[in-house]
């Protein structure tokens, strides 16, 4: 006798041992479960089951035994008959590319959600799930932090990636919301390394220039600093203008500095996060050894990499030790460390903001600009413009509650 395959739909209110009332009903006439998923929104539930079932008085002895027991428990059901032929079709997809998308703001707006689904809807692409990563919020008291992320997991066929991130670029920039697009492989939930700049990123400053300000050339550097994070001129160049203009300054300004350094917003959240859950974290910078370090200890970072300045007698001789650290060493110290910790270099994720930050952005496996300068965002992976630096967690798939559970 042929067999019939069944989706029942359950709608209402949520209660528990809900599940286990229709699945034993089905059990009792030894339905086989093809499908399960589950959702639920304010206390409302959303069940599907596809299941097949024996043609004849089983299904039909079935059918009436789970809209009684819909009943006894005030939920709707609905039954929906589908084709093997159909039911096929819908196994051969199994295969297709899996996709993450990513969509953070402070709030979401339909009108934001709407346009990044109608992109993904016009390359025939399938929503296999829908996810909320940031807690509920309330709209009677105020949120000193306000954000908001979901995570949509797509898949099938795409032919071309640059013009699919394109329209999610331009969507972003229209309509302020950050929408980053990975592909759902091993690597994407197995990161294990994250590698952070530090001036502008790590803390809401340009140590240089506080420095410049304090020696009483402020202006000059300031405007070297702006050009070369825009990439109009060297870094290295640039970098050995600014220390020549530092001469003299005293070591202690340095210390009062250093204890007074601006952690950007949702840092310690994610470093502490990510500790946590095992992994290693590094300062790649621009910057000096001298704030990367203090930074190490107050954060726990477990790398720093920087330049050293070079103090005589308590002042700053307008020189440096060792090499420049510039974006094409970043990329090599990121490489160092993943095969010094023994982890692929897809399972790494490198955050800046600057140029100097792209060459080990375009190296990792994921690649954040993070608040960064226009010619960055348009050259790294993925972008954080609207919420603080902990945005990273919900790239990485994790939910508020699993950040929680740790505080």
């Amino acid at each position: 006798m042929a067999n019939e395959i069944i989706l029942l739909n359950i709608s209402g209110q949520d209660k528990p041992g809900l599940t286990s009332s229709l699945t034993s009903v089905l059990a009792q006439y030894g339905a086989k479960v093809l499908d399960i998923g589950q959702a639920n929104i304010h206390d409302t539930l959303s069940l599907g089951i596809l299941f097949e079932i024996q043609s004849g008085a089983n299904s039909a002895a079935v059918l009436k035994d789970l809209l009684f027991k819909s009943y006894e428990l005030g939920i709707k059901a609905k039954f929906t008959p589908i084709t093997l032929e159909n039911y096929e079709k819908w196994v051969s997809l199994q295969g297709k590319d899996r996709y993450i998308i990513t969509i953070l703001g402070e709030k979401l707006s339909a009108e934001q959600i709407s346009k990044v689904t109608h992109v993904i809807s016009e390359k025939n692409l399938n929503i296999d799930a829908i996810t909320r990563l940031t807690g509920r919020t309330s709209l009677v008291k105020k949120d000193e932090y306000p954000r908001a992320s979901i995570q949509l997991s797509i898949r099938g066929k795409i032919d071309n990636k640059a013009e699919f991130t394109e329209k999610f670029m331009k969507i972003s920039h229209d309509l302020d919301v950050d929408i980053a697009f990975q592909e759902d492989n091993i690597y994407r939930r197995n990161r294990r390394l994250v590698c952070f700049d530090m001036d502008s990123t790590l803390i809401q400053t340009e140590v240089i220039d506080e420095l410049a300000e304090l020696a009483g050339v402020g202006d000059e550097v300031r405007a070297i600093t702006e050009a070369a994070m825009q990439g109009e001129i060297d870094f290295k160049e640039s970098f050995i203008s600014r220390m020549k203009l530092l001469k003299g300054l005293k070591e202690e300004v340095l210390h009062e500095v250093a204890i007074n350094l601006p952690i950007t917003k949702g840092a310690i959240r994610l470093i502490e996060t990510l500790k946590n859950y095992g992994f290693k974290t590094a300062i790649l910078s621009g910057g000096f050894t001298y704030f990367g370090h203090y930074l190490q200890k107050e954060l726990g970072i477990d790398y720093v990499y920087a330049n050293q300045l070079e103090i005589k007698d308590g002042a700053l001789t307008g020189g440096y030790l060792g090499e420049i650290v510039d974006g094409n060493k970043k990329a090599e110290f990121l490489k160092e460390i993943a095969e010094k910790e023994g982890i692929n270099i897809s399972q790494t994720i490198a955050v800046g903001d600057g140029a100097n930050d792209l060459p080990m952005l375009n190296l990792a496996g994921l690649g954040i600009a993070f608040h960064a300068k226009p010619t960055v965002k348009d050259n790294a992976q993925s972008s954080i413009s609207s919420i603080g630096l902990d945005g990273v967690l919900y790239l990485l798939g994790y939910h508020d509650r699993h950040i929680d559970l740790l505080e």
